[in-house]
């Protein structure tokens, strides 16, 4: 009989890892770029996300997974021309350039205007209230041919660019305090890393009181590290 799992519940799937007799799990974080990582809770839960999209040819069987029931059209298909909400992972599966089949719309908070407000001043913006996964979502939407998509990118990098320093000096002057106040404009990758950064603060001064024995390289650092050496190896 196998022994009994040990779970650590921190926003992502664990995957299992044998040590000795046990199994211990640990976090899987989110894919990057245009590709998820299916074994990561955080790209799950972004791969439901919705986009406004439109049936460009007649959709067989699909009502129901859409949540339109026999309504829209003849039995459970969904007739050309239907207005949809599509769940990101059945965008994926159902685009192609060759047979279009949908057609996918962007959310507002990736067009022309909003970008035009990230590039104003990227840290007045509530990315929570707006969609918790605007990095990973915004990611996703370069797989579909948009002409916008080089905008896009640019955007979502610059702002994570902007944002990125004040999030990091938030999470280290922030030491024994209640910081929901501070985490809840994030996007879920901003909040993991203001957490990252108040597990740093906190390792600190642990060591700093003389209850540490030793400071440890950053996992962010060593992951960095391994890569680059894989690079150099290849």
């Amino acid at each position: 009989m196998r022994s009994a799992a040990c779970w650590r519940l921190s926003g992502s799937y664990c995957a299992p890892v044998r040590l000795g007799m046990a199994e211990a799990y640990f976090p899987v974080g989110p894919g990057l770029g245009p590709e998820e990582n299916f074994l990561s809770l955080d790209d799950i839960l972004m791969s439901q996300e919705k986009l406004p999209g439109r049936a460009e040819s007649n959709l067989p069987r699909l009502a129901f997974a859409l949540g339109q029931g026999t309504g829209a059209g003849s039995g459970d298909s969904i007739p050309e021309g239907s207005k949809l909400e599509i769940p990101m992972w059945l965008a994926k599966g159902l685009h192609d350039s060759k047979r279009r089949l949908i057609s996918v719309e962007l959310p507002k908070i990736y067009k022309e205007a909003w970008r035009t407000v990230f590039r104003a001043d990227a840290n007045v913006v509530d990315l929570h209230k707006m969609g918790p996964y605007y990095y990973g979502f915004g990611s996703q939407l370069l797989n579909f041919d948009n002409p916008e998509n080089p905008e896009i990118a640019q955007t979502i990098l610059q702002t994570f660019i902007s944002r990125f320093r004040r999030i990091m000096d938030s999470s280290q002057n922030a030491y024994n305090e209640d910081t929901s106040s501070l985490v809840a404009r994030l996007d879920e990758l901003e909040r993991a890393l203001f957490q990252a950064g108040q597990k740093g603060l906190n390792d600190f001064q642990c060591w700093e009181k003389g209850q540490a024995s030793q400071i440890t390289v950053s996992s962010l650092v060593q992951n960095y590290g391994k890569r680059k050496f894989t690079e150099m190896d290849g």
